[in-house]
């Protein structure tokens, strides 16, 4: 029996821009975003904050050491 051309049709949804996604969720939309920021965030903070010169704030929560770790990697040039 001959084997069927296998047909493929699947859509990739990298491709395009799905705007119901939430794959990348802003911040202020987390649902623990109020928590406090995680080890691994207080890590790579201080290490971002020491070498772009800010002080590290311990005190952020979930939300706002993400928003404040990619403020600092754009300062030091990491997050590209």
């Amino acid at each position: 029996m001959a084997k069927q051309p296998e047909h493929h049709d699947h859509h990739n949804p990298k491709s395009d821009p799905d705007p119901d996604s939430n794959a990348v969720k802003d911040p202020d939309d987390w649902t623990t975003g109020g928590e406090p920021m995680t080890g691994a965030q207080a890590s790579y903070l201080k290490t971002l904050s020491e070498q772009a010169h800010e002080e590290f704030d311990e005190t952020l929560n979930k939300a706002d050491a993400s928003k404040r770790i990619d403020e600092l990697q754009e300062k030091t040039g990491r997050g590209k």
